[in-house]
């Protein structure tokens, strides 16, 4: 049987395109990056046999909202080049950050993973990355220490941000300029278009509670069918206390 038509809804309309950057200026926590996997799942083409072994046991009206998802991994490195992350693997890189593919006004989520705090950035990279977060429609997730690139680009000033726990101090310590900071209680906490969570596979509740929260995206029957297949995102915002 052959698939449907993927770039278009059951009504013959153009399908909704989530354009998705994973931004890795140095390097990063592999385990951070692995957080875009959620949003890749609730793409109507995902990379997966799944898709195809589970579309005949769902609602065809849920299959076909569905939106189109798009992923860009975007480096300081040309397009082609490998970005080296941890546990001795890397992201081969799609774009560099100057290319017009990934240039303000093309896409509509950056995911910042963590990287070393220590390293580092080079300007035009957190440039960029303040261009995005100031571009209307744009939404920048940062996981872990991905504050620290997100902070070192402007994107803290007046905001109440997140962050891993045990570095909470540390951010302080480096003058963002955030309103407040709640990682030492929440696992994530959005203000306005940016969101952050904590500490590593805190991420995985970031990225759910965002696709959960923006239907322009991600459709909610489609939001929870992934969330759910991915077994993601029943943690609370707040950690246990005890």
């Amino acid at each position: 049987m052959a698939a449907p038509n993927a770039k278009v809804y059951a009504d013959g309309t153009p399908r909704h395109t989530v354009r998705v950057a994973v931004f890795i200026p140095t390097e990063c926590q592999l385990l951070d990056a692995a957080s875009v996997d959620i949003i890749g799942s609730m793409g109507y083409e995902w990379d997966r046999a799944d898709m195809w072994t589970f579309r005949h046991l769902l609602p065809p009206v849920v299959v076909d909202l569905a939106p189109i998802v798009e992923i860009h991994y975007v480096g300081v490195v040309p397009a082609g080049s490998l970005i080296k992350v941890t546990s001795n693997e890397s992201i081969l890189a799609t774009d560099h950050y100057a290319d017009a593919s990934v240039a303000p006004g093309k896409l509509d989520i950056i995911l910042v993973p963590g990287p070393d705090p220590a390293a580092q950035r080079e300007k035009g990279a957190l440039e960029w990355l303040k261009k995005q977060a100031e571009t209307p429609g744009v939404d920048v997730l940062s996981v872990c220490t991905g504050i620290f690139v997100c902070g070192e680009a402007g994107l803290l000033k007046g905001k109440t941000a997140c962050g891993p726990r045990a570095l909470q101090g540390m951010i302080r310590e480096r003058g963002f300029g955030e309103k407040e900071l709640v990682g030492d209680k929440w696992r994530w906490v959005q203000d306005g278009n940016f969101w952050s969570g904590g500490g590593v596979t805190n991420g995985n509740d970031l990225v759910a509670a965002y696709c959960r929260a923006t239907p322009r995206h991600f459709p909610r029957p489609t939001a929870e069918v992934a969330i759910e297949t991915m077994e993601v995102g029943d943690r609370g915002r707040e950690y246990p206390t005890g």
